[in-house]
């Protein structure tokens, strides 16, 4: 450039700096900075902010932040959001102004993240373009659409006698090491190809068992439509306590957008005792077992959140399973009959059927779904047909046969045709089934096919039976999985190839010779 053009060119750029000079008005903004009084296991109060509102988010030194929770007139108290052990009593706490949010997007499929957004996994930084409050009114009554279409489970059990559907909340309970995080892994192995979103919130887990969880997931590909969100036992109380919330921001991210979610809270156990904690340390008034007065009120805003939206609002679904620990099979405990009366039905794993070896540990007479068939393929319907009164007359005249009375040739069948459907229970951990294997194996169960099969060659069958629903014809596979019935050539199409199929398995009479 021309010596002429360089010294023109400076002679500008000052001008332009005395212009803006002339121009500048400062400007003062208000900052409210309040002071650590004291400082406890997850818990801090501060005075000098006045202006501070319930469920603010407050900044700390260090990069920590807290949530404003109890507004008193002279200090506030405060759930922190991390580790205590930096803060000090006397450090300065600022407003932010805004309310705790969670990062959304794509961008979180297949990731591992906490509750506040913070990546867990070796991948690279999250970057998303929207976040959402944790904190957020669930939809209309007007805006939600009722439970019709079926979330599949996998599981023979579930999907035959305990439909769950899309929009639907349904509580897993059980006592521990029965079983209860299996069926919600099976659950999400089984939206593989099914345009379902994944998210399994982990509150209070061990580190090994998170592990354990992500590891499944990633070696059966499913982490690829799962989000992962940890907060484990050795975190801050209020990491437990804001979990749940955050991961139903994420959910409803893509519900909104006119997808079908599938959310599992892993546990809600662990969530009370950490509201429990923090509202002891915050010095609330404790209720029944220590817990406070609203400990009903958190979990159901919490699970008011999952429905079905109206065609208007895009379509879309967010299915829940929180799952809950009870103690020596009590379900009537306070937390899991709070959860009972908020979900849509519950799946009760049973310690004596566990120990069995009949699993998944599913006792079907005291699980029910609120939805019932409304959220179940027809042809379900058509086939179970009286599944679960004949399990459960085979129950009651088992426990009565134990008393070595005689037993006359009817109620001898009933007995026999129950152990096939309890065998028929029985499903391999990580291994859920299709639909039309489901069908086909349970349509030779109802029509009493298996009951000349021996029981210990009964898996032997079942495994054949289902693999042989892949050889059926295009139209009828179609049909299986339809909103249409089955029709009664269907049903013997079905039931001749089944009979063919088992005819090897069949028992022989014994030969006695004279």
């Amino acid at each position: 450039m021309p010596s002429t053009d360089l010294r023109e060119c400076i002679n500008s750029t000052f001008d332009d700096l005395i212009t803006g000079s002339e121009t500048f008005t400062p400007s003062l903004v208000p900052r409210e900075i309040g002071t650590v009084m004291s400082v406890s296991a997850g818990v801090v109060r501060v005075s000098g902010l006045p202006g501070a509102g319930f469920d603010e988010l407050l900044a700390f030194p260090g990069g920590l932040f807290g949530i404003a929770y109890n507004i008193d007139e002279t200090e506030i108290g405060v759930i922190l959001l991390g580790e205590d052990d930096r803060l000090n009593v006397g450090d300065m706490v600022e407003r932010t102004g805004r309310v705790m949010d969670v990062p959304v997007g794509d961008a979180l499929l297949g990731r591992v993240i906490t509750p506040l957004g913070e990546p867990l996994d070796d991948g690279d930084p999250i970057a998303t373009r929207k976040r959402l409050p944790i904190e957020r009114p669930s939809p209309a009554i007007m805006d939600r659409l009722p439970v019709t279409v079926p979330l599949q489970t996998g599981l023979k059990v579930i999907d035959a006698l305990i439909p769950v559907g899309r929009g639907q909340r349904e509580l897993i309970l059980g006592d521990r090491q029965t079983g209860k995080t299996a069926i919600a892994l099976d659950t999400i192995l089984n939206q593989r190809d099914r345009e379902v979103v994944c998210i399994y919130c982990a509150i209070g887990q061990r580190s090994s068992s998170v592990a354990k969880v992500i590891a499944t997931l990633r070696e059966t590909k499913a982490l690829d439509y799962t989000i992962v969100m940890v907060a484990e036992g050795n975190d801050a109380p209020g990491l437990k306590y804001i979990a749940p919330y955050a991961a139903t921001s994420v959910a409803e991210y893509f519900m909104e957008q006119g997808r079908d979610v599938l959310i599992v809270y892993d546990d809600l156990t662990n969530h009370a005792r950490a509201y429990r904690e923090l509202s002891l340390l915050l010095r609330r008034p404790p209720g029944r077992e220590a817990f406070p007065g609203d400990i009903f009120y958190i979990h159901s805003r919490l699970l008011e959140r999952s429905t079905h939206l109206s065609q208007e609002l895009g379509g879309g679904s967010l299915t829940a399973l929180p799952i809950i620990e009870t103690e020596a099979q009590n379900i009537s405990a306070y937390i899991p009959t709070n959860l009972i009366s908020i979900t849509d039905g519950q799946i009760y794993l049973s310690p004596s059927l566990f120990e069995s070896g009949i699993l998944p540990a599913v006792d079907v007479g005291k699980s029910v779904s609120r939805v019932g068939g409304k959220a179940q393929l027809p042809a379900y319907r058509s086939i179970t047909g009286n599944l679960k009164l004949d399990y459960s007359q085979f129950e009651e005249l088992e426990n009565y046969a134990r008393f070595g009375t005689r037993l006359d040739e009817h109620t001898q069948t009933v007995i026999e045709h129950g152990k096939r459907i309890r065998n028929w229970l029985k499903q391999q951990e990580l291994h859920p089934m299709s639909v039309p294997e489901q069908l086909v194996v349970l349509l030779a169960l109802t029509n009493g096919l298996f009951d000349t099969v021996p029981v210990d060659k009964m898996p032997e069958a079942q495994t054949l039976l289902a693999a042989s629903s892949l050889k059926l014809p295009a139209k009828l596979l179609k049909q299986l999985v339809s909103e249409a019935d089955l029709s009664q050539a269907d049903h013997d199409a079905i039931l001749a190839s089944a009979k063919t199929l088992l005819a090897p398995f069949q028992a022989q009479p014994d030969l006695k010779t004279t």
